[in-house]
């Protein structure tokens, strides 16, 4: 984007993006115009300057989980749109704090050039964020985000008022007994508010339903024996959710291996292979997006910009969002397989002919 291509030369590179990024090939494409003309959205001198090839990182909680393939998929595409290395994607694979903030002091001595943290714990990164922007390191939180600590934003979902609107829809269903409800890491700021939100908004909507929270566990491997196990000791249980990827896939395992469909309620979170064909098969009532693939794509854009106007473009608090998918919308979901969501595919999405209402807007929204 640094001077204007001849066309063969524009297509070339867009081909070449889209063997590994398709949001990268699209914006790039967008940037450049037709037959590699560049547009007026990029500004009078055509271009952003010349930049260093900074290199980010982001430390994470679980490296290895599915949730993540999104994110990883979106923070390469911005780093391919931007012309910079792709960032480094390090941390603990089971919720090791410590690990993780062994990662990030690696970062800092490393000398990074920018660092996106999920502030699963509220103390244990506050140190080296500090460290980190006393060296003019750029720190931003994606993921999850945790009071008093001083990292620049927060890109991710509003956690809490997720969970109370997922127990606002689990009221709708169950009106009293014992529910259970998966949590991978019981306390981490990833989760426990999304619990927190769900309990609270049945303790308003449902009071005569009891909350059982049943410790799943980091590893993804071992979510479907918790969630078993739970299920064994509570048969009696009105329904089973989840709030995190792993338990929510494994519910709909459960569910479908023992042919509970229509017997017991059940939903929880993102997009999973297993977690789709469960909504999709009525396994699930429903599951939540909340837009991994932004977790992973803004930040890097958010510390480019940041790093490229030497502070002046602010990073902004981002919530990346909450839609249902029920029975009624999964369709796409399953039918797209997408790479934004975790899938394999590479393609240009179908648009419908017609785009439902968004709820109304209120004043600052």
């Amino acid at each position: 984007m640094h001077e204007t291509q001849p066309a063969s030369s524009s297509r070339r590179t867009a081909l070449k993006l889209l063997g590994t990024g398709g949001a990268a090939a699209m914006l790039l494409s967008a940037c450049t115009g037709v037959n590699g003309k560049p547009t007026a959205a990029s500004g009078a001198a055509g271009s952003f300057p010349a930049t260093p090839k900074w290199k980010f990182v982001f430390v994470n909680h679980v490296t290895t989980n599915s949730f993540f393939v999104p994110t990883r998929n979106g923070l390469a595409d911005a780093a391919a749109l931007l012309g910079l290395p792709a960032p480094q994607w390090t941390g603990s694979e089971s919720g090791n704090v410590s690990e993780m903030v062994n990662a990030f002091d690696t970062a800092i001595n490393g000398n990074a050039d920018g660092i996106a943290i999920a502030l699963t714990d509220s103390n244990a990164f506050v140190e080296p964020t500090k460290r980190a922007l006393a060296k003019g390191i750029p720190v931003l939180a994606y993921n999850a985000s945790a009071a008093k600590n001083y990292v620049l934003t927060y890109v991710g979902q509003d956690l809490y008022q997720s969970g109370f609107l997922m127990g606002q829809r689990i009221a709708q269903d169950v009106s009293s007994g014992d529910i259970l409800v998966g949590i991978s890491q019981p306390g981490g700021n990833n989760v426990q508010p999304r619990l927190d939100g769900i309990t609270a908004a049945l303790k308003q909507a449902a009071p005569a339903v009891r909350v059982l929270s049943i410790n799943t566990g980091a590893e993804q491997a071992n979510e479907l024996n918790a969630i078993t196990a739970a299920y064994t000791g509570h048969p009696s249980a009105k329904g089973i959710y989840a709030v995190d990827a792993g338990s929510t896939a494994s519910i709909a395992q459960l569910i479908t291996s023992k042919n509970l469909q229509g017997k017991i309620h059940a939903g929880g979170y993102d997009l999973l292979a297993d977690t789709i064909k469960g909504v999709g098969a009525g396994a699930l009532d429903f599951t939540i997006d909340q837009s991994a693939y932004l977790q992973g794509l803004l930040p890097v854009l958010y510390l480019y910009l940041y790093r490229l106007s030497g502070t002046l473009v602010t990073p902004p608090f981002t919530d990346t969002g909450l839609t249902f998918v029920t029975k009624d919308n999964v369709a796409g979901y399953a039918s797209a397989d997408s790479r934004y969501e975790g899938g394999p595919k590479n393609t240009v999405g179908t648009m419908p002919k017609a785009i439902p209402l968004p709820p109304e807007t209120t004043v600052g929204h």
